[in-house]
């Protein structure tokens, strides 16, 4: 029986994650991006979202799995979208309303968001990352926008979007540290706690 082992605090914490964050992001560096055009069919058929959610996505870093494969499907099934408008560090994120084609502007640290400014509150949300593990825990980039934004929808549904790679046997991980519903990957959906109806 696996057990979880990697709840830490303070500064050992903090070593840990930066150690996992340069594991992770090797592996990483090793995938291809296009592999999200097999993460959406996963998506799509193993872990739709329900008919009348509003679906956060994101745009996607350098090295990141590219999800707009997925949104295009998402979009052509009739999902109303957002992305996510990155604010000062301390702070939740906000979404805007988007589809695909529609006109994006730069943010903090290379983000992409919307240039219309029409807000939407998201109940299912596509979630980047730097490693998970089977625990549905979750290590992002250190500045806990996503954490913050968990908190204030607490109940929005969290897929991870990240390469099978980025897997880890147990991220470090705190008591601010919100756990995912599922992950997908370009091998799969795995799923940590169930979708409500």
């Amino acid at each position: 029986m696996m057990m979880e082992s990697c709840f830490t605090t303070g500064m050992d914490l903090a070593a840990k994650k930066a150690a996992a964050r340069v594991d992770a992001l090797a592996r990483r560096a090793r995938c291809n991006p296009a592999w999200g055009a097999r993460l959406a069919e996963h998506v799509l058929e193993e872990c739709p979202p329900p008919k009348d959610a509003v679906i956060a996505g994101f745009w996607p870093l350098d090295g990141e799995i590219n999800i707009f494969p997925l949104l295009t499907g998402l979009a052509a099934r009739g999902y109303e979208l957002c992305l996510p408008v990155t604010p000062k560090r301390g702070e939740a994120l906000t979404f805007r309303k988007w589809a695909p084609g529609e006109a994006l502007a730069e943010g903090r640290f290379k983000t992409m968001h919307p240039l219309a400014e029409d807000l939407a509150v998201p109940g299912f949300i596509l979630t980047p990352l730097v490693a998970f593990d089977r625990f549905g825990h979750r290590l992002g980039y250190g500045a806990g926008y996503y954490d913050r934004t968990f908190a204030a929808l607490p109940d929005a549904y969290r897929l991870g979007c990240a390469f099978s790679a980025q897997e880890l046997p147990a991220v470090p991980h705190g008591p601010d540290d919100m756990k995912l519903h599922a992950i997908a990957t370009e091998t799969g959906v795995y799923r940590f706690r169930k979708l409500a109806a």
